[in-house]
């Protein structure tokens, strides 16, 4: 693990790690929430004549909703639509979503969060979902960890990921943080290229059902199988990152 961190560092040209802040991505990473995405992606753009599978579900999230929208009208119709366009078909969407039961928080992440609190490190959510029930839930259910004004939405950022906007504003949120001084926890490709285009040290955990190669080319510089996996190494990883220093 030292010598993947003294990679980061040499790619870089930083001096060392130091961490401030983990920033998470919601779904798929706090939330088991992928799979009613799909669907709810699917269902949605059906009435709009947009064949949406679930692997499209899984390879763009991470994207804001109206650029994904966007991108699958221009790519299977040929027509150029406005972000308000996209916008009305992505509340047929959220719509579908919440007539989905209700995600379950992914197992291990309550844990890894009092490790990282326990560290001193300050817990951001970097998403790009803007629809309100979501943060609010977010605030419900990691109250201990989580404050409103460390969330990152879509409506913080003018480009989502796959650019590295929304990490970017996340430092912004987290104190105006240098790229050195955060940990990114992402699902997703798209995500994980944006945490990486911010040079942000940026862990993936595969928890969908794409393979580990599809996290690996985009950057990742660790791979972690699930939550719990993660959860358990976190210690390890903070003691190699400050033996570093």
């Amino acid at each position: 693990m030292k010598e993947i961190i003294q990679q980061y560092l040499e790619k870089y040209g930083f001096e060392a790690l130091c961490p401030k802040a983990v920033l998470f991505d919601m779904d798929g990473v706090l939330y088991d929430s992928m799979p009613n995405h799909a669907v709810a992606w699917q269902r949605s753009m059906a009435t709009f004549g947009i064949e949406m599978t679930a692997s499209d579900a899984y390879a763009t999230e991470g994207a804001r909703g109206v650029d994904t929208i966007r991108m699958m009208v221009k790519k299977q119709q040929g027509r150029d639509i406005d972000e308000q366009e996209a916008q009305r078909m992505y509340d047929e969407k959220t719509r579908q979503f919440h007539l989905m039961p209700e995600a379950p928080i992914m197992p291990g992440v309550l844990e890894l969060m009092k490790q990282i609190k326990d560290c001193g490190l300050q817990i951001g959510v970097v998403t790009g979902s803007g629809q309100r029930p979501l943060i609010q839930r977010l605030l419900n259910d990691f109250k201990n960890y989580l404050a409103e004004e460390h969330i990152t939405t879509a409506y913080d950022v003018k480009r989502g990921k796959p650019n590295p906007d929304p990490y970017l504003a996340g430092l912004k949120k987290a104190g105006n943080l240098k790229s050195y001084e955060a940990i990114v926890v992402e699902n997703a490709p798209l995500g994980v290229r944006a945490g990486v285009a911010a040079k942000i040290f940026t862990v993936a955990v595969n928890t969908g059902p794409l393979p580990d190669e599809s996290l690996i080319k985009e950057g990742a510089n660790l791979l972690f199988a699930d939550m719990p996996s993660f959860n358990l190494q976190w210690n390890h990883l903070f003691h190699q990152i400050y033996d570093l220093r």
